[in-house]
């Protein structure tokens, strides 16, 4: 009985596959792909677009595996290039991606007709999703706390790029300057460093004697971003 879930439905030809068994195909990778949508949904953000494009793509794919005689290679050329579409204007970052390659993997296999191993897959692979998404990377946070964005504003007669090591040499371990742009009809000069802290607890110190340096300008400390786009 258990190796009969793990059987393909899809015994006969392509060319003469059943109503019935089309069907119980289209059903399965379409609730997988529900599946899928949810577990992407969990805990982070999303479009409504990517998530009902992420539901239907399980049965797309198998759709299009079933209609190419059973030329596999080409069924995944093909369905591989409609998944592609939606990163053409738009990048998608790493879970974006991971997520379509699941969704198509479900969608793969329900299409040669293996449902058994393509909800067991699903499960699989939603579980860890969850898991990875649910587990708290401490490692995360520590480097919130330490990599920071530094903007601060300087008058124009302060040479800017030296001015500023000893402070960094006391209570950085590392800094790099990533951008100076004049400001305030070419009054002032507004510098972004990047920076890691010895000591988090020490911030508003280190703020306390860059002030004294740029004479007590606007200056911001933030949390480093990180590029969303970035795989």
């Amino acid at each position: 009985m258990l190796n009969s879930l793990f059987t393909s439905v899809l015994t006969e030809s392509t060319e003469t596959i059943s109503i019935s068994n089309f069907i119980a195909c289209i059903g399965v990778s379409l609730l997988i792909g529900i599946f899928f949508a949810f577990m992407y949904a969990f805990r982070t953000k999303y479009t409504k677009s990517f998530v009902i494009t992420l539901a239907m793509l399980p049965a797309i794919v198998c759709t299009v595996i079933m209609m190419v005689n059973g030329n596999i290679g080409a069924g995944v050329a093909v369905a591989g290039a409609f998944s592609l579409v939606r990163f053409r204007s738009v990048p998608g970052s790493a879970r974006d991606i991971g997520s379509i390659f699941m969704a198509m993997g479900a969608g793969l296999i329900t299409g040669m007709g293996y449902l058994g191993y393509a909800i067991l897959f699903s499960l699989i692979m939603g579980i860890v999703l969850m898991a990875l998404t649910t587990v708290p990377f401490s490692g995360n946070k520590k480097r919130d706390a330490i990599e920071k964005t530094l903007k601060i504003t300087i008058p124009e007669d302060l040479d800017y790029y030296n001015v500023f090591d000893d402070i960094f040499d006391q209570y950085t371990t590392e800094h790099s300057l990533v951008s100076s742009k004049t400001t305030n009809m070419g009054s002032m000069f507004k510098l972004i460093y990047n920076i890691s802290l010895k000591d988090p607890s020490k911030e508003k110190e280190f703020v306390d004697n860059l002030r004294c340096k740029n004479g007590n300008l606007e200056i911001a400390l933030t949390r480093q971003e990180v590029n969303n786009n970035a795989l």
